[in-house]
């Protein structure tokens, strides 16, 4: 899923990763709790065994013209100095 690419990209960038997101908002643009239920599925795979607070909700539309699922996340990130 790309949205998973883009966001281990910008964590990256900020020397985190996905075992540093500490919240997630996945918003899915379907009113059918399948397609629900099958991002939630790529979603947690991802993440494995880190388990964070999550929302998940299907929302009428997104954005971008074609676009259909959109994550938010919070990572907490220590500062090195």
């Amino acid at each position: 899923m790309q949205c998973l690419e883009n966001l281990r990209s910008v964590l990256q960038d900020a020397g985190a990763g996905l075992a540093d997101i500490v919240s997630t908002r996945i918003l899915v643009a379907s009113s059918d709790r399948a397609d629900l239920g099958a991002v939630w599925s790529v979603v947690r795979e991802a993440f494995g065994d880190h388990d964070v607070p999550s929302t998940l909700l299907g929302v009428t539309v997104l954005g971008y013209e074609d676009q259909l699922v959109e994550i938010e996340a919070v990572a907490a990130v220590r500062d090195p100095a």
